[in-house]
């Protein structure tokens, strides 16, 4: 399978029905065979040839994020390639799209093309009006499922750093890591005061920076403080 796709094209099926197979997997998902490219390619494979579909095409995304939809060129290409009739075929929501606003993208450019969407793990099919509710009434639980594994992770994360444990990762601004845990650098915790001060006053981020700037206040790096890092900052000691 080469970065593009199956490169497999085959004649119609005996009722002209037309798939196009859409696969993802994304960098850190490739080694679970649950979600691997084959896997999800075969379980495609095998739903065209149980329902009288020709699998006219497999589309793949490697190693990409399912974070955004259009960032993902065989995705765009798939969309394209759907016509009239078509029905784009995923192995499950999660290898289409992450969030309800892509989802339900999706789903509206393949209507306007009057193509249909089969995703098997969820078993939706839109073809019927049903297939089309319950589609978008799982595509924003699963939204809200990740939201909440988001959540219960963040807690989770503060707690640890709340209790001195390292989390991994860049060590935050105001710690340094010794043995595995979280000690607190006094000059870098002055500096935290002094932009949540400069925050409580009503500055911007921007003119956080440069406030620091004008005291001599630097990065690890000895680099003026930039907007962003002056927000991470922020969020950390929230």
């Amino acid at each position: 399978m080469n970065s593009r796709s199956q490169g497999m094209r085959v004649k119609q099926g005996a009722e002209g029905h037309r798939a196009i197979g859409y696969v993802r997997v994304s960098t850190s998902d490739q080694a679970d065979f649950g979600v691997s490219l084959d896997a999800q390619t075969e379980k495609i494979r095998g739903w065209c040839q149980g329902n009288g579909y020709a699998l006219v095409e497999v589309l793949v995304d490697r190693g990409l994020s399912g974070g955004r939809c259009d960032n993902r060129p065989a995705l765009q290409e798939a969309l394209r390639t759907v016509g009239r009739g078509d029905s784009l075929v995923v192995y499950s929501l999660s290898r289409l799209a992450r969030s309800t606003r892509d989802t339900l993208m999706i789903a509206e450019s393949l209507d306007r093309r009057g193509a249909d969407l089969v995703s098997l793990s969820e078993k939706i099919d839109t073809t019927s009006s049903t297939g089309k509710m319950i589609f978008r009434m799982l595509a924003v639980l699963s939204e809200f499922e990740r939201d909440v594994i988001s959540e219960r992770t963040s807690m989770a994360m503060r707690h640890l750093r709340s209790t001195g444990r390292y989390t991994g990762g860049f060590e935050p601004y105001g710690y340094r890591c010794v043995e595995g845990s979280l000690e607190v650098i006094p000059e870098e915790m002055e500096v935290i005061q002094v932009i949540q001060r400069l925050k409580t006053e009503g500055e911007s981020l921007r003119s956080i920076g440069k406030r620091l700037s004008e005291r001599g206040i630097t990065t690890r790096t000895g680099k003026p403080f930039l907007p962003e890092q002056v927000s991470r900052i922020l969020k950390a000691s929230a």
